[in-house]
């Protein structure tokens, strides 16, 4: 039987005992959950980035690797469309797939619609590299959820998509 960690506080609780000394009107709620969710993030990021570090890429360049893949064959599309779906421009673009290039986990193809424009293609080096990369990434998060019964784990996704689709 797995042991479970319960925290009685941590870093977000400090920062609320404090708001409530000071400021007994607010309603802290908020913070703590969204407090949570951001540090979360920041850690789980950081963990996934060392679970990238060995396979010589980022999460950056994982994102690049990883829409290529999901892009399905021939893992190929204009930097534009990576960079409307990245949200990145396409100057931040340019010096990511500057970088695969360099790798050689992808390549600029000639775009069949446009002479003069080119498109991003994942390698095969680059399908191997992101498909183990994407592995050890699932891993490291697999790890932390599993801190939670799987019930819990179900109603936090769905909660968490339900508070995205409020955003």
């Amino acid at each position: 039987m797995r042991q479970e960690r319960v925290t009685a506080t941590d870093g977000v609780d400090v920062i609320v005992r404090q708001w409530a000394a000071e400021r007994p009107d607010l309603e802290t709620l908020p913070m703590e959950v969204f407090g949570r969710i951001y540090r979360i993030s920041r850690l789980m990021g950081d963990r996934v980035e060392r679970a990238y570090a060995p396979f010589g890429i980022g999460r950056g360049e994982f994102d690049v690797l990883a829409t290529l893949r999901r892009a399905g064959e021939p893992h190929t599309l204009s930097p534009s469309q990576l960079s409307a779906t990245l949200m990145l421009t396409t100057g931040g673009m340019t010096g990511r797939l500057d970088k695969l290039a360099r790798a050689e986990l992808v390549r600029r193809i000639p775009d069949p619609t446009d002479r003069r424009a080119l498109r991003a293609q994942l390698t095969a080096k680059g399908r191997q590299v992101v498909d183990e990369a994407l592995t050890a990434g699932l891993a490291e998060q697999t790890a932390a959820l599993n801190q939670l019964p799987a019930a819990q784990r179900q109603q936090l996704a769905g909660l968490l998509r339900t508070l995205l689709a409020a955003c």
